[in-house]
């Protein structure tokens, strides 16, 4: 399973949300099963690493930030990647503008993921301080954590568990 997190610039939020998803796949033993990129809807930002703020806050959840680096979205990108999960309806529209029709289904909100959520997008923090990027963070972690179990319940993504009783039995 191919899942790709789009922000606008890629230093902020979808690098954030790359880090989260993996360390929580990782976690739940499903790594080897999923390939996580993220992208940004326009290229002001290539090839940098993310927003000094972005890493300096994930860190505090031992989330590293500092190996991505920062790429535009790419028409490719709708071929390869399963799920393109967007921070917010802007991005949705930039990427529906970009997409095939045939590959729009893949597109969607992060926060349609997450439970009991007040939010429906991920706020950039950019002019932000302190307090907008714990938010992202608190934001992003529901949504990535919503995403991964419903991969999972749906089977789409293997569990551990399940890949140990297979190779047992």
């Amino acid at each position: 399973m191919k899942v790709l997190f789009v922000c606008l610039g890629n230093i902020c939020r979808s690098p954030t949300a790359e880090a989260v998803f993996s360390k929580l796949a990782a976690e739940k033993g499903v790594m080897s099963q999923l390939e996580v990129d993220s992208a940004g809807t326009n290229g002001f930002h290539i090839g940098q690493s993310p927003d000094p703020r972005s890493i300096q806050y994930a860190a505090k959840r031992a989330i590293d930030l500092t190996p991505l680096r920062g790429r535009q979205i790419e028409r490719a990108d709708f071929d390869h990647f399963d799920y393109v999960i967007a921070m917010d309806n802007e991005n949705v529209r930039q990427l529906t503008a970009l997409c095939p029709a045939s590959k729009q289904g893949k597109i969607s909100l992060l926060l349609a993921y997450a439970d009991r959520c007040n939010y429906r997008e991920v706020p950039d923090p950019y002019y932000g301080g302190a307090r907008e990027f714990e938010l992202v963070l608190d934001l992003i972690e529901a949504g990535c954590r919503g995403l991964l179990d419903q991969l999972v319940g749906d089977g789409l993504v293997p569990h551990a568990d399940r890949l140990q009783a297979r190779k047992h039995v």
